[in-house]
């Protein structure tokens, strides 16, 4: 096991800056993601770290060895594609052994080494099978034992369930989180998903336009975004984001963002918070049935256990949700108002030039938690 970290790394395609500059450590035995949407650096910065790109500027570490100028071969790394690249013309056993045979392990060890990987993924009655005799999800633990059965510093994953339907995508990140709780293997995960993200992860870096938006764990990702592109690209569905304005008075701050008028004690925000604001609100933040604020229904989408219910107030759109066994839900529709409270100690408040947070936050994210659930 070995820590990773990015110092001032930088990478440039010709004209094209894909990463101006990235810090970042990631702790011995840690399981990071590397969030964000297409395009924004998360591959990138995988690929260099397996040395399958070189950076343009700035030094990668691992274990406390420079390894940027080292071939993949050296840094002792392991990684397993989205594409999951078995050898079709051998079997189970030949491709989860085959990386000890190119590191000159010798063959007396490999029968042990193969048992302990088999038995760890659940694969002992697969060993005699050809890769296209397998299940996606099987073929998967195939390149992940491949992978295993090295033994790396660091494990490496690039979208690695991106190709497996639902079903099997939620039963494989149930088995990656048993098996690196098994491992404790540093691993870095390159994902577009949020939900693998925030269920598998020790600490999420969200990435966008190769800049680091934030890193830290899944809990304060969610309940303490750093920005506005944080706030809006975590949780499903999306925070409602409000341009308004924030005045002081004796009280405390009043924000009047679209039909919103919210009064937020001082403990709320930092004392320079600025005028102009954006302001968030997380949909089971949103109460419908009660409070003095009122909106237009525009869409009702039940989902079984809930119903996602969009809705104008004030020509802002906002989005709730609501239990199915409410009595309220089963009487929502669309174009029909309905009274709505805020949470107001879960109201997020960002400057709307710079996108920052302007919420003091001085309660633990770990409090603010309990209370949710509690609710």
């Amino acid at each position: 096991m070995a820590a990773v970290s990015f110092k001032n790394v930088r990478k440039v395609f010709g004209e094209t800056i894909s990463i101006p500059s990235l810090d970042l450590d990631i702790r011995d035995g840690e399981f990071v993601c590397l969030l964000g949407p297409s395009g924004c650096g998360k591959t990138t910065t995988l690929r260099m770290l397996a040395g399958l790109e070189q950076p343009t500027s700035g030094t990668i570490h691992i274990g406390g060895q420079e390894v940027h100028e080292l071939p993949p071969a050296k840094r002792d790394i392991a990684m397993v594609f989205q594409s999951y690249a078995l050898y079709p013309h051998l079997t189970v056993a030949e491709n989860i052994v085959y990386p000890l045979r190119k590191r000159g392990v010798p063959k007396s060890e490999w029968p042990a080494m193969l048992a302990n990987i088999a038995q760890l993924l659940q694969l002992e009655p697969l060993l005699a099978r050809k890769p296209k005799q397998l299940s996606g999800g099987q073929q998967q633990r195939v390149a992940l034992g491949r992978a295993l059965i090295r033994k790396p510093k660091v494990f490496l994953l690039d979208e690695p369930l991106s190709n497996l339907d639902a079903k099997l995508r939620a039963h494989m990140r149930a088995e990656l989180i048993e098996l690196h709780r098994r491992i404790g293997t540093t691993t870095v995960y390159v994902t577009h998903d949020q939900l693998e993200a925030m269920t598998m992860s020790t600490r999420i870096a969200v990435m966008n336009g190769g800049v680091l938006q934030q890193f830290a764990t899944p809990d304060e990702i969610y309940y303490r975004p750093a920005n506005l592109f944080v706030a809006g690209f975590i949780g499903t569905p999306a925070m409602s984001l409000i341009d308004g304005d924030l005045q002081r008075d004796d009280n405390g701050f009043v924000v009047r963002a679209g039909g919103l008028l919210l009064r937020l004690p001082h403990s709320t925000l930092r004392h320079d918070a600025v005028h102009e604001v954006t302001v968030g609100l997380r949909p089971e933040d949103i109460v419908l049935g009660r409070g003095a604020n009122s909106a237009r229904i525009k869409v009702v989408e039940p989902t079984g256990h809930e119903s996602i219910v969009l809705m104008e107030c004030g020509g802002a759109t906002l989005c709730t949700r609501i239990a199915s066994d409410v009595p309220l839900a089963a009487e929502l529709r669309a174009g029909q108002d309905v009274p709505f409270d805020v949470t107001l100690a879960h109201t997020h408040v960002f400057c709307r030039q710079s996108g920052l947070r302007q919420n003091r936050d001085d309660t633990k994210v770990t409090a603010i938690k309990r209370t949710r659930d509690a609710a």
